[in-house]
């Protein structure tokens, strides 16, 4: 069977167009951070860093299921949509040299740390970059969270963030953290701006 988060997740990634309450459980990532502003070259140099590794795990997980090493009903998956934690230094206006990010891609839960480091040392020798210093494999658990989909460019997120802290604030939940995931449905070098599909998710208590 190949795994297709769009068709087999559609609860971790059909958000709507209005807030919801989900609860978000322990999930695999490679990730990457940094700081600055995301339309620089740096911004996109680990976007593609983080790529060419997401891929180089999937070819190496497909090619030892093809050669039965693995015990899985999964032979092969589809790459996840990038992800992106992001955090301003100051609770100011926008400024986006100040900002924060971790940049992630999720991995299967049949993806093991072993077979991240074993594809790590394949795309270092077929795809070289010293980017790949920078990316590391750990498991993040968001649980209780308010999200929804936010449809248009990046620069008019507050629109939708105004809708979420209203359906916090309505429902008596607090955010728990100063920062906020976004996971990117489309992508943005292929998408006109108005079409751009993102979800926008923070942690909330009770």
């Amino acid at each position: 069977m190949k795994h297709e988060w769009r068709k087999h997740e559609k609860e971790r990634y059909g958000a709507k167009k209005i807030p919801a309450l989900v609860n978000v459980p322990l999930q695999k990532f490679i990730m990457i951070s940094g700081k600055g502003n995301p339309n620089k070259a740096d911004f996109s140099d680990k976007v593609s860093a983080l790529y060419s590794l997401a891929y180089a795990i999937k070819m190496g997980y497909k090619s030892a299921s093809a050669d039965n090493k693995l015990l899985s009903d999964i032979q092969d998956f589809t790459v996840y949509p990038l992800e992106g934690i992001w955090q301003q230094k100051e609770d100011t206006e926008l400024i986006k040299e100040n900002l924060e990010y971790t940049l992630m891609i999720r991995q299967p839960d049949c993806i093991t740390e072993e077979m991240v480091c074993e594809a790590l040392e394949r795309v270092k020798i077929k795809k070289p970059s010293p980017l790949y210093e920078d990316i590391h494999f750990d498991t993040i658990q968001d649980g209780k969270c308010v999200e929804i989909l936010h449809v248009g460019s990046f620069d008019e997120e507050a629109v939708s963030f105004e809708k979420m802290d209203e359906f916090t604030r309505k429902n008596k939940l607090k955010r728990t953290e100063n920062y906020h995931r976004e996971i990117y449905l489309t992508n943005a070098n292929r998408v006109d701006k108005s079409k751009l599909k993102t979800i926008l998710r923070y942690s909330v208590k009770e």
